[in-house]
């Protein structure tokens, strides 16, 4: 089975990116695990409008092949209305050829996203990316408020649900070191998981 975490996620203005390589930093910590960092294309409501092939900065678009190959998998967006944005669920929409394989079954899941307020959606956006993972026969990793520091007093992010940050509405506050630890404890945790569920 493979030693790599999948980190996929859609970011429109950085913050969600920002969180995507914190959860990275946090997979690496848990050798021999390491992450694989993928993102989605856009979509568009226009039908002529088409993704480059190539994204233009950032991590590679994913391929069904990232899923065959990873020991868990960690999905991240910022919120829209509550919900995961359109891009990452387009993309989750086509797994179907995954879900009747049982590709993800007994692997470690989890979410992590980004708000533009503090009550801006974070646990409804958290659960939305949970319930595809659940549907896959995944295993849902979340984080604990005694191992994790969750309950540090903070204006920012972190739930038991996943990593979170509050990024402003135009996604101009930066990352606070809380919500950068919490991101990082939520990949190692899926990391340290696959190892204990035999998948490293």
């Amino acid at each position: 089975m493979s030693d790599e975490i999948l980190v996929l996620y859609y970011s429109r203005n950085g913050a969600t990116a920002k969180l995507a390589n914190e959860v990275a930093r946090g997979v690496a910590r848990a050798a021999p695990m390491q992450p694989r960092v993928r993102t989605v294309p856009e979509v568009s409501p226009d039908h002529e409008a088409q993704a480059p092939a190539v994204p233009v900065a950032g991590a590679p678009y994913v391929s069904h092949d990232d899923l065959e190959d990873c020991a868990g998998l960690i999905i991240g967006s910022p919120t829209r209305f509550g919900n995961m944005a359109a891009p990452l669920k387009h993309f989750i929409d086509t797994l179907s050829g995954q879900w009747l394989s049982g590709t993800l079954t007994d692997k470690p899941g989890a979410a992590f996203t980004s708000t533009g307020s503090l009550h801006g959606g974070q646990e409804t956006t958290l659960t939305s990316m949970m319930l595809p993972l659940l549907h896959h026969g995944m295993l849902i990793v979340g984080l604990s408020y005694t191992a994790d520091n969750l309950l540090a007093e903070t204006d920012s992010g972190g739930t038991p649900y996943g990593a979170s940050h509050v990024s402003g509405v135009m996604g101009e506050k930066q990352l606070t070191e809380i919500e950068s630890q919490l991101a990082r404890n939520l990949g190692e945790r899926v990391a340290r998981t696959a190892i204990k569920l035999g998948a490293g």
